[in-house]
């Protein structure tokens, strides 16, 4: 494989130090069904970030001939990387 057909992504974390409410931390895990504080975290950051993604695109469809299922599609998919 040449040095040109792979693209690799670094992908750079930072931790942070928060407070964070116990019962809502757990309320938030059950719901998420996830185990760790991290990945409690990294759901609620996606879901509110898809959410506002989502909202951006119900948003356009008001205007008459804006509907598009591949927007919606898109719209509910969630972000993966740089490219989406």
């Amino acid at each position: 494989m040449d040095i040109h057909s792979e693209r690799r992504y670094i992908h750079l974390m930072t931790k942070r130090l928060v407070d964070i409410d116990p019962e809502l931390l757990e309320r938030a895990r059950a719901v998420a069904g996830t185990r760790t504080i991290k990945a409690t975290v990294e759901f609620a950051l996606k879901r509110v970030a898809n959410d506002e993604l989502l909202r951006r695109h119900l948003a356009s469809f008001k205007t008459p001939g804006n509907f598009s299922l591949k927007a919606l599609e898109q719209a509910r998919s969630p972000r993966r990387g740089p490219r989406g």
